[in-house]
């Protein structure tokens, strides 16, 4: 299949990948075997199979050209106008992609629907960071919310995340997108909490509606996606959100220490939640080595030293 349509986008300077490249592997339409109701891309019938596809050699050519054209590129990010996976010369671009890509991290973006997919799963443990959504944690969530293909089992998604995180060596990042009154229950938050346990991705991030979704839904707040983050406990959870509280709290060194025990914080959540003088007590906690620091798939994360 031949195409008009730039095949490359970017660079986007994301704030958790760092400078991004872009692959659209359903560059001409929305080709998904999910409906889900916040896709900010317009309302369209599920498939199973991706049908018009381009190319793997015309991809290669495009990202080389850009990779001379912006040489701060950080990450190439293949994703789509739909799911990625559902590319049926997946595993030639990715080898092809390795063998360009030099310093760059290669990045996937999918829904996870192809997960237990033998095929597909042996194409992403050679890309150094996939990330994985994981909105629901019961069947009915996942009807009404992702509104699956036919042809997709959710326990099987659910299933497969758990086996392939056992065998994956690189960095696997979960993102769980919050829409009001669907999957923000009390009762589908602890089920996907404990599905992330059992998972133990290198970060986990979380957010809402920020782009005029497909159907009429609505985003929740960031107040519940912190209280949110808080049940997540043991995990490195990032909240993406436009519109972040600034909530200045005094903490003293042992509430700081217990904060980070119990959830690592980016340097962000700290400038949110922290005054100054906590700020300058948590950096003081810092030069004594009383705090860590961890890259998380491009996110650093500081926690309490044990």
């Amino acid at each position: 299949m031949e195409t008009n349509k730039p095949l490359t986008f970017g660079p986007v300077n994301s704030r958790r990948f760092g400078i991004s490249l872009g692959i659209d592997l359903s560059p001409t339409h929305k080709q998904c075997n999910f409906d889900c109701l916040y896709c900010e891309l317009e309302k369209q019938k599920t498939v199973p199979i991706q049908t018009d596809s381009i190319g793997v050699d015309n991809y290669i050519v495009a990202v080389q050209e850009a990779l001379l054209k912006y040489p701060e590129i950080e990450v190439i990010t293949i994703t789509a106008n739909g799911e990625p996976t559902m590319y049926p010369y997946l595993d030639e671009l990715v080898e092809k992609l390795e063998s360009i890509k030099k310093n760059k991290k290669l990045l996937i973006l999918s829904n996870s629907s192809l997960i237990s997919n033998q095929k597909i799963s042996h194409t992403l443990h050679k890309i150094d960071i996939v990330k994985l959504s994981l909105d629901c944690a019961t069947k009915e969530c996942f009807a009404k919310l992702d509104r699956l293909d036919s042809s997709i089992n959710f326990q099987d998604i659910i299933d497969g995340m758990i086996a392939f995180s056992k065998t994956f060596q690189n960095e696997l990042v979960i993102e769980v997108l919050f829409v009001d009154t669907i999957n923000n229950k009390q009762s589908e938050i602890e089920k996907i909490y404990t599905i992330l346990q059992h998972i133990n991705p290198t970060r986990v991030d979380i957010g809402t509606i920020d782009r005029p979704p497909a159907y009429d839904v609505k985003p929740i707040s960031y107040g519940e996606l912190e209280k949110i983050a808080h049940t997540f406990e043991g995990l490195n959870v990032t909240i993406a959100h436009r519109h972040k509280i600034k909530l200045s709290k005094n903490l003293n060194e042992i509430e700081i220490l217990n904060l980070l025990e119990k959830r690592p914080q980016t340097q962000e959540d700290l400038e949110n939640l922290l005054d100054e003088n906590s700020l300058n007590t948590f950096h003081n906690l810092l030069e004594n080595n009383c705090v860590t620091v961890r890259n998380q798939a491009g996110v650093l994360f500081y926690g309490k030293s044990k």
